[in-house]
């Protein structure tokens, strides 16, 4: 797998991981559902994809660029992936989640099209 792809795929697990620790506050999954309360299940399957996929992107970053390079980007994606989740929750509430699944979707394909390619 080239540079970009990994890229690109630790860039949608950030976002991903950065959306579901939103999600996991009562606040962002009212915007998002609308239920007044966040069930106790919800909030911890939230977290724990969080916890999942937020070092899987850090993995991915290390495998390409190596320690210093790596974590230095790792940092940055998260950034990217923290600023997008916050301008859709303001812009779109209802977007982004279905923001977070697109996003790894789309890289996991474009990752199996390119390795089979």
């Amino acid at each position: 797998m080239s540079m970009l792809h990994t890229t690109f795929l630790a860039l949608a697990l950030a976002w991903a991981g950065m959306t579901a620790l939103a999600l996991a506050m009562e606040r962002h999954y009212e915007q998002l559902t609308g239920a007044l309360e966040l069930p106790q299940l919800h909030r911890r399957l939230l977290r724990g994809a969080a916890v999942l996929l937020l070092p899987t992107s850090l993995l991915l970053c290390l495998a390409s660029w190596g320690c210093s390079v790596g974590v230095t980007s790792w940092i940055g994606l998260l950034s990217v992936g923290a600023s997008g989740t916050a301008t859709l929750l303001c812009i779109q509430p209802r977007w982004a989640g279905w923001m977070a699944i697109s996003l790894i979707l789309g890289a996991g394909m474009v990752c199996l099209i390119f390795e089979m390619g």
